[in-house]
């Protein structure tokens, strides 16, 4: 896809966009009886196929949306209409749009390509589609353009693994394609096997990685810019690259989807991706502690007393608590290790998390205001929306164990997810800017590309624009 600022005579496809007041106001320039079948609603799609050209008319609702509706309305355009779009030079008709809107429309043309496995083969992907726009001047149509294929990049690629099933992304593989992309993107990458990590004493990760025929690959990726004193950003993502439960096996009926247990470590993927493409002017140091959760004569047992990097000792309630075992040493490892301006991990943590919020919005924890709020505002910003909850003492006392300094879950049945919490902040060796996002319900579920459940790319474009903006 090329943006070029300039305008033909003749074009035999048109994009027209049009908020519901925009249309009331100069739809009477067009045949009168379209005003039947188009109003400018959000998501209203009209074709007016003529002689010497198509012209789609594209509804983005009233003129007080969001940009990320925006977005929204040009993904689904760009899935639904996939078969009639040709690949030409192509007008775009929208003088109310700002540069900001316009970028957000590219960027959903974008996105709306995506389906699993995925390959470029949508006409927006052909190299003679065009977008031809006035109202922006080249060089910044240049700079859109290389923001949103950047942002595609990653967040495709986050999605493209999350989709994929279990016997296609064993540790081995997702290791292998981490390495060439630390190659590609000039990232620093260290991996350390199951030897090392009993070395440095990595046990709560390795008490979970030691059912698995695989061996273990806690990875770090840095990603390192030349500017002087730029901020260093810390990011931990859950990465299971399938989840069984353990010993305490999961119910089977919902099991295929627990491909899905690495949502957290792709969105870091894709944040990543996005960064070195974009060469932002910062630091980001990525902790993926990869394995799976299997069940084998080796696996931990419930009962099982763990001692993690940071010296505390886990009691093993249920081997299905497994995501704040690996987290815990990911924090850990990284709060000790390296110095960062704030530390966030992703996790799709726990089934409590969705069934509070369902696909509205992720759980938030922060131990640090301005964190808190700056996470509020860009997920209403981006749409992927989080929820701060609290992380008060009183959970604490819930995971006090008899035998060990903590336990991994509480035994009573509510509010797990402020649980998981409570346990993994005594991991964060009192790091002054820490938040833990549990995205269980978000990173996964309903999308227009795909019949069954498939991943949503949560989490790229929120990452993505905090890292950028952020002071």
């Amino acid at each position: 896809m090329k943006l070029i600022n300039k305008k033909n005579k003749n074009y035999t496809q048109i994009f027209h966009l049009f908020t519901e007041e925009e249309w009331a106001k100069t739809g009477k320039n067009f045949n009168k009886n379209i005003s039947t079948f188009f109003t400018g609603k959000k998501q209203e799609i009209y074709i007016n196929a003529q002689e010497e050209g198509i012209a789609y008319f594209i509804g983005l609702g009233k003129s007080t949306l969001q940009n990320f509706e925006i977005q929204q309305v040009a993904i689904k355009f760009s899935q639904t209409q996939k078969k009639n779009l040709q690949a030409v030079p192509t007008l775009v008709f929208a003088d109310f749009l700002n540069e900001k809107q316009f970028e957000e429309f590219v960027k959903g043309l974008l996105l709306g390509t995506y389906n699993y496995p995925f390959e470029k083969t949508h006409p927006f992907w052909n190299v003679k589609f065009e977008i031809h726009f006035e109202n922006a001047s080249q060089k910044k149509l240049d700079a859109i353009s290389q923001r949103a294929l950047a942002l595609c990049n990653g967040q495709t690629a986050c999605q493209d693994w999350l989709n994929k099933p279990a016997n296609l992304k064993k540790p081995d593989i997702f290791s292998l394609y981490l390495k060439n992309l630390a190659k590609k993107y000039d990232l620093k990458y260290t991996s350390f096997n199951r030897k090392k990590c009993e070395e440095l004493s990595l046990g709560a990760y390795l008490s979970v990685n030691q059912g698995s025929a695989y061996d273990a690959a806690f990875t770090i990726l840095e990603y390192k810019t030349t500017v002087k004193n730029a901020k260093t950003f810390g990011l931990v993502g859950k990465c299971v690259l399938f989840d069984t439960g353990g010993i305490s096996l999961k119910n089977p009926d919902n099991m295929h989807y627990m491909k899905s247990d690495m949502g957290g470590a792709t969105a870091v993927l894709g944040t990543l991706i996005y960064a070195a493409e974009m060469q932002l002017p910062v630091n980001i140091v990525a902790i993926l502690p990869i394995t799976d959760n299997a069940i084998s004569e080796k696996a931990f047992l419930p009962s099982d007393v763990i001692t993690a990097y940071n010296g505390k000792t886990i009691e093993v309630l249920n081997t299905d608590a497994e995501g704040r075992m690996i987290l815990a040493d990911g924090l850990s490892y990284m709060a000790k290790n390296f110095k960062t301006d704030f530390m966030i991990d992703l996790a799709t943590l726990t089934g409590s998390s969705v069934r509070m919020f369902g696909d509205t919005c992720g759980a938030m924890f922060s131990n640090n205001e301005e964190l808190k709020n700056l996470l509020i505002k860009t997920g209403d910003k981006t749409n992927q929306r989080l929820w701060n909850l609290p992380l008060w003492d009183v959970w604490k006392d819930d995971i006090q164990s008899d035998v060990a300094d903590l336990k991994n879950i509480s035994m009573k049945p509510i509010g797990d997810c402020i649980v998981a919490a409570k346990f993994l902040e005594q991991f964060i060796e009192n790091h002054p800017k820490w938040a833990h996002l549990d995205i269980a319900g978000v990173a996964f579920g309903s999308v227009g590309y795909a019949r069954e459940k498939a991943a949503t790319g949560f989490g790229v474009q929120l990452l993505a624009d905090l890292i950028e903006n952020y002071h």
